[in-house]
């Protein structure tokens, strides 16, 4: 395997990596080139947040975003964290909660109830601390979101990832509620932020898709403002305060609990933006591996939630060339993409029929593309090999 590896060269890769392949069944390590010492992930992080997040609170838990009304006449609109809350359906798979169908079931209630008016207030404070990373340059505000348990459409003024977004989601996301009242035939007086009671009875509630449906598409799709919601998740699901500094500690020792803790690693955030968050390839190994067995069912999505080379996701316009192109349709993997950045890890089933759990994480390279080109021919050499 070694020189399988060490055989691939590409023009402009020049850099320093952490590798590592390991069969899955056996914990037998094929190849590892700096294997413990930690690397900036980019987006493979996603997998350790969703692992822990899996872990934590389990593949069928969902998130709730519900309308209470402490008195007659007020309404109060609570975030429970739902990071793909929609402003209305849209058809697509998936299928996510929605606030216009939230405000319908309000609306009835209310009728119910022979109440046409209310003021409306909005509670996020489920995520406490601050919403935006301070570890995070400015320029990243095109490409997440500030972090909130209440919001619609990933508080994405547009679509597509790279829009602009709304300063103030949570408030974004009651204006959305009130217009969608409005439609149904109740007037709101006014909007304004507050703290729900814990005791004002719930007119209606909306659920999100299940985590595992949330893993399997913020993978597939590399969601920045997915992944930072659930790295939250997980703290609220271990009854700390649901803030960037518990999440980190929470996700650390859920982590260590799984036995995929490293030295090597730091951790930031939840998406893999932060520069500052290192992990080496050995505990992404270890992680799917964990998943992909069978003393974790739990995990599975982590795993069903990768990009099949050649086909989907952000794997779909990858290996392209004659060296890479035999592992279209074999490879199983998440990629990682910042500045001076390239990574991948999944697993592939070889040609012999081997299962195999691998991670490359490239920084510094000199030439982006190049690295990218490495990466899918290595992992292409990787399935065509022999290695029982």
């Amino acid at each position: 395997m070694t020189a399988r590896i060490r055989a691939i060269k590409v023009k402009g890769m020049g850099s320093t990596y952490s590798g590592s392949v390991v069969e899955v069944g056996t914990g037998k390590v094929l190849y590892a080139h700096n294997a413990t010492r930690g690397y900036i992930p980019a987006s493979t992080m996603k997998l350790l947040t969703s692992t822990a997040a899996l872990s934590i609170l389990g593949p069928d838990h969902t998130f709730k975003t519900s309308a209470v009304s402490p008195t007659p006449g007020q309404l109060i609109l609570v975030g429970g964290g739902d990071p793909y809350l929609a402003r209305k359906a849209d058809g697509a798979y998936p299928r996510r909660a929605t606030i216009s169908g939230l405000a319908r079931a309000t609306a009835s209630r209310l009728k119910q109830d022979k109440i046409k008016k209310v003021s409306l207030g909005y509670d996020s404070s489920l995520f406490t601390g601050p919403a935006w990373n301070p570890r995070w340059p400015a320029f990243y505000g095109d490409s997440v979101s500030r972090t909130s348990a209440l919001w619609v459409d990933e508080g994405s003024i547009g679509f597509g990832s790279s829009s602009p977004r709304y300063r103030d989601p949570a408030k974004q996301a009651a204006t959305a509620f009130a217009d969608a009242l409005s439609k149904q035939g109740i007037t709101v007086t006014a909007t304004r932020r507050t703290l729900a009671p814990k005791s004002a009875p719930v007119l209606a509630r909306v659920s999100s898709m299940s985590l595992e449906r949330i893993v399997e598409h913020l993978l597939m799709v590399s969601d920045n403002d997915a992944a930072e919601v659930i790295f939250r998740q997980a703290a609220v699901g271990a009854g700390r305060p649901g803030s960037i500094a518990e999440a980190s500690k929470v996700v650390r020792s859920e982590l260590t609990q799984l036995g995929i803790w490293d030295p090597g690693m730091a951790i930031s955030d939840g998406s893999g933006l932060a520069r500052q968050t290192k992990v080496p390839a050995d505990a992404m190994v270890k992680m799917i591996r964990l998943a992909a067995g069978h003393k974790h069912p739990e995990l599975r999505a982590v795993i069903t939630g990768l990009s099949v080379a050649g086909v989907e996701g952000s794997l779909e316009r990858r290996y392209f060339d004659d060296r890479s192109l035999a592992a279209r349709g074999l490879v199983r993997g998440k990629t990682g993409t910042l500045n001076k950045v390239r990574s991948l890890a999944g697993f592939v089933r070889t040609t012999d029929g081997s299962l195999l759990a691998f991670a490359f994480l490239i920084n510094n390279p000199k030439n982006e593309y190049a690295a990218m080109v490495w990466l899918d021919r290595v992992t292409a050499a990787i399935s065509t090999c022999g290695c029982r």
